[in-house]
């Protein structure tokens, strides 16, 4: 069974290979537009396509994996555009909790069976200095992630806690990957390896 990650995302494929699994990278080029505001909606629209727009490609068996990742504070906070943009992010979600919301979508070539679902996290931040957004986003963290912070590098010194799955908050939910996986016959976990795709007895 081949495995595909319509994402160059690197925290995606670090989280991959952290599970052992065995993948190819074809990164979707779908574009990200839509007027749709309901961030669940959002996320799960944009993960499919990606998905989508890669599987479509795919003539042999497969599984391709797509995911969008948002934070969302009364409105959608995507990948900050600027320096200032990130500061501005960072100064919203200071002393307050958010979410993140990510859309995760496996489709199944060539049948192009579809699942396509969301996790959401709640992240409590502390009181952010203007020295500190300062000092983290001259680091350059900030520049390519969703609600400019990476819970795994400088940003976790921003976070108090959270409710609900890590890994979704650096990108890729592993437990609800592998609740589709399961519905679509295929798990992870297996009595021969500690992490391989393969079909359950």
């Amino acid at each position: 069974m081949r495995i595909i990650l319509a994402s160059n995302s690197p925290r995606r494929r670090e989280i991959l290979s952290q599970l052992g699994v065995q993948y190819d990278v074809i990164p979707s080029d779908y574009e990200e537009k839509s007027e749709n505001n309901n961030p669940y909606e959002l996320v799960m629209l944009f993960a499919e396509n990606k998905a989508k727009s890669v599987a479509e490609s795919i003539k042999e068996k497969a599984l391709v994996i797509g995911a969008d990742t948002i934070v969302y504070k009364d409105e959608v906070m995507g990948k900050p555009k600027s320096k200032a943009d990130a500061a501005g992010m960072l100064k919203k979600l200071s002393g307050s909790t958010h979410s993140v919301i990510t859309g995760i979508s496996v489709i199944q070539t060539p049948e192009m069976k579809i699942i396509t679902d969301y996790e959401e996290t709640i992240v409590r931040f502390k009181d952010i200095s203007e020295s500190e957004i300062d000092a983290y986003v001259r680091s350059g963290e900030p520049v390519d992630k969703a609600g400019a912070y990476a819970i795994q590098g400088l940003g976790s010194l921003l976070v108090q806690g959270i409710e609900g799955c890590y890994f979704n908050v650096v990108g890729l939910p592993v437990y609800k990957l592998s609740v589709i996986l399961e519905r679509l016959g295929y798990k992870i976990l297996n009595r021969d390896s500690n992490a391989i795709f393969c079909c359950p007895d």
